[in-house]
């Protein structure tokens, strides 16, 4: 569900307007409430740009972060746009950053990926959009007006371990997926490499051999007259 929590989708190997359209309707089926998010993974293929469209209200809180995964030098140009169309963030050619802001216009915001500067490398990007304010952990914990009990200052200390340690997981995820890619794409260049090595050495070989043969053949000379 949308809640606290945050869901997970995957969108890949779809191109331009349906690739946005399927990221609108994942965020809005899990945007609803007072604070929710997903976490998504999705292919930007090259010269290409992929947003998602998000009604907020004002004075409504939300994150944005993003990592590209897979893909050329790994970087993405961002930016967000509020419904006014003004730019209230942009990066470009970034390989991660976070962006938490308040929206101070109720409206339609824009977020928008552009790998359109790539002419051949398409790009994985891990995408992670939060809103709304984390509800407090006990029901009267923004109006208590006394000090917290030792268990209920235990419980604070636990759950913000917790999200430090759900951080930390996803961001070690990436880095394994990111790792992941950077050593197969070495693996194929060491075998392409390999396998040109290997016919050089096989054209030396026949040349060589060729070349040797040539010098201790012996040249036979013609014959001289007709026979009688």
């Amino acid at each position: 569900g949308a809640g606290p929590g945050r869901g997970r989708g995957m969108g890949g190997g779809m191109r331009g307007g349906m690739r946005e359209l399927v990221l609108v309707l994942v965020l809005c089926a899990r945007g609803g409430g007072p604070a929710g998010g997903t976490e998504l993974t999705f292919e930007l293929p090259d010269s290409h740009r992929g947003g998602v469209h998000q009604e907020l209200g004002r004075g409504l809180k939300f994150t944005l972060d993003y990592q590209v995964i897979t893909g050329g030098h790994y970087d993405v140009d961002c930016y967000v746009e509020d419904p006014n169309g003004r730019t209230i963030y942009k990066e470009t050619k970034k390989q991660y950053d976070s962006f938490p802001h308040r929206a101070e216009v109720e409206g339609v915001y824009t977020f928008c990926f552009s790998n359109e500067f790539s002419t051949f490398s398409h790009k994985t990007i891990y995408f992670d959009f939060q809103v709304g304010d984390e509800p407090p952990i006990l029901p009267d914990m923004s109006n208590r007006v006394t000090a917290l009990t030792q268990m209920e200052s235990a419980c604070v200390t636990i759950h913000e371990a917790l999200n430090a340690v759900i951080d930390s997981q996803t961001h070690y995820r990436l880095r394994e997926a990111q790792d992941r890619s950077r050593a197969e794409d070495l693996n194929g260049r060491v075998s392409y490499w390999s396998v040109g090595e290997t016919l050089i050495l096989f054209v030396v070989s026949i040349g060589q051999v060729m070349l040797l043969k040539s010098f201790f053949t012996e040249k036979r000379p013609g014959s001289g007259g007709a026979s009688t």
